[in-house]
């Protein structure tokens, strides 16, 4: 992955924030700064790609580009120092992330299940982008694993507020989701092995 932030020149350095941020991620490299306002780090699961990725471009700082594919062997300590397919597709997709409403892009050898992966993941940042902050509050305490009562106390609401509050939040569509973009990652990586054979 490689995330750039958007309209730096005009907001405050986020880098460090996104860093601490993601520090906890199941990351093969955990993210570097690459220069400037640019991030980009190295992972093998599908699903850890999915939820940071959409929850990234939904924040609306960052543009996301993700790149699929092979990467050289064995990877240096530093993922700046990282090549190989992956990281190229994960520059470009940035790039071309950067022009878009929805700021996430997927690049690979195969343009089919990248594109399906690209559309998944745009249509749930979209989703999540919209929530207004009740909502994103709301989402955020499920997401702990709580009950909806339990939250809802938190949040000083009552057990219906909290139902409604998710209920316009689209909560109901998350697991899935992230579930649907993590599947069509894993197959568009998997038909880029078939391709490159």
């Amino acid at each position: 992955m490689t995330i750039d932030q958007r309209g730096s020149r005009r907001d405050i350095d986020r880098v460090e924030h996104l860093l601490a941020a993601t520090s906890n991620a199941a990351l093969v490299r955990p993210f570097e700064r690459t220069a400037g306002d640019e991030v980009q780090a190295v992972a093998d699961d599908a699903a850890t790609v999915a939820r940071l990725a959409v929850d990234v471009a939904a924040d609306g700082h960052w543009s996301v580009g993700i790149g699929f594919g092979r990467v050289e062997l064995p990877l240096p300590e530093s993922t700046r120092a990282g090549r190989g397919p992956a990281f190229e597709h994960a520059r470009d997709a940035v790039e071309v992330a950067k022009n878009r409403r929805i700021p996430i892009a997927v690049r690979g050898a195969d343009p089919l299940w990248g594109r399906h992966a690209q559309t998944a993941a745009r249509m749930l940042a979209d989703v999540i982008a919209r929530r207004s902050t009740a909502g994103t509050q709301a989402v955020d305490l499920m997401r702990t694993g709580i009950s909806q009562t339990q939250a809802a106390d938190r949040l000083g609401i009552t057990p219906q507020a909290m139902s409604q509050r998710l209920r316009a939040a689209a909560w109901d569509i998350d697991d899935a989701a992230y579930a649907l973009v993590a599947d069509l990652l894993r197959t568009a990586d998997n038909h880029t092995a078939k391709v490159i054979r």
